[in-house]
């Protein structure tokens, strides 16, 4: 009987912390959607403007170099028959070097918009994190959940939503 009430003063206390525990961080979770809260910052959309161009530059100058190709590629064909081995091999470098550019040119564009792309969105992502921790810290939140990721496999609705409050802090509509 000793043991029982023991075993039952235990179970008690532990009750009561876990409870006293819940009680006290009850409203001190929240959850925000940071990539809708991105893609709704005007800045967001002056980036993409941004990049775009730098994307449509590139590609301007890979059409021109495939032109090039092409045009260098027929020329070749039609004179093939009439081209001394030494013309025709020093053609067939001259594609083959030119292929080789092509394809390096593609993957050096290809870095260098990922690049801009994360020059440009940095401080846009920063300004978003500043808001967010500043309405976390207003609120009194102790964790602010980002359920865009995918990570998080549940919510409760009784968890707040910091997007339109950060979003309002912002100015954004």
């Amino acid at each position: 009987m000793k043991k029982l009430s023991y075993l039952l003063a235990i179970s008690l206390f532990v009750l009561s912390v876990f409870t006293n525990v819940n009680a006290q961080t009850k409203g001190k979770f929240a959850h925000i959607d940071s990539q809708a809260l991105i893609t709704s910052m005007p800045e967001k959309e002056a980036a993409q403007k941004k990049l775009q161009e730098e994307a449509s530059t590139l590609e301007t100058e890979l059409v021109a170099m495939q032109d090039e190709m092409q045009k260098k590629y027929k020329d070749y064909l039609a004179k093939k028959e009439t081209l001394t081995d030494l013309v025709k091999q020093s053609k067939e470098t001259e594609l083959q070097d030119l292929q080789t550019r092509i394809q390096t040119f593609q993957s050096t564009a290809q870095e260098q918009l990922e690049k801009k792309e994360a020059e440009l969105l940095q401080p846009i992502i920063d300004k978003a994190k500043k808001a967010i921790e500043e309405i976390a810290k207003e609120k009194g939140y102790i964790y602010v959940l980002d359920v865009s990721l995918g990570v998080i496999l549940y919510f409760s609705s009784e968890s707040e939503d910091l997007l339109p409050l950060v979003k309002k802090k912002l100015g954004i509509v």
